[in-house]
């Protein structure tokens, strides 16, 4: 009776092994183009998305953020603007500071909204992250040091 109760506890855990990664709903932030139009702030729209978070919560709002809205949400006037970026690398959180890397030769384009006032809107609403430094392909930012949010000289106007 020990073995098979011991037998049946073994398959149990290997069973669990096999299981998906559990489902969570992120609150992911696009540009909503109907506001910007106008000039009505807040000029960011929140989305739910259920995701399978494998790696950390704050990378895979980024990864989400970075893959767009779907054609639902752009059918609603939601929209990501990359500034020339495709994504990113190096992201790390120390002391409530975020650092993350742009990959992509990122440019504003003239424009005053870029893809840093996305990565501060969905990275922000975690409240252990305070400031968020973006560098560009290079490793620049224009604050490099201390504790304040920063964005790279590519992304300014």
């Amino acid at each position: 009776m020990k073995k098979i109760a011991f037998l049946l506890t073994v398959v149990l855990l290997l069973a669990a092994c096999d299981a998906a990664p559990a489902t969570e709903t992120l609150t992911i932030y696009f540009l909503d183009e109907n506001m910007f139009a106008v000039g009505t702030e807040p000029y960011e729209k929140a989305v739910s998305r259920p995701v399978t978070v494998e790696g950390g919560r704050w990378e895979e709002t980024l990864d989400q953020l970075f893959l767009g809205p779907t054609e639902e949400e752009q059918a609603q006037g939601l929209a990501v603007v990359l500034s020339g970026t495709t994504g990113y690398t190096d992201f790390d959180v120390t002391d409530g500071v975020a650092r993350l890397t742009l990959v992509g030769e990122c440019s504003s384009g003239g424009s005053t909204y870029t893809i840093a006032n996305l990565i501060f809107a969905n990275l922000k609403q975690y409240p252990a992250i305070k400031y968020v430094k973006i560098y560009d392909q290079d490793g620049g930012t224009e604050n490099p040091r201390g504790k304040s949010d920063s964005i790279p000289f590519c992304l300014e106007p």
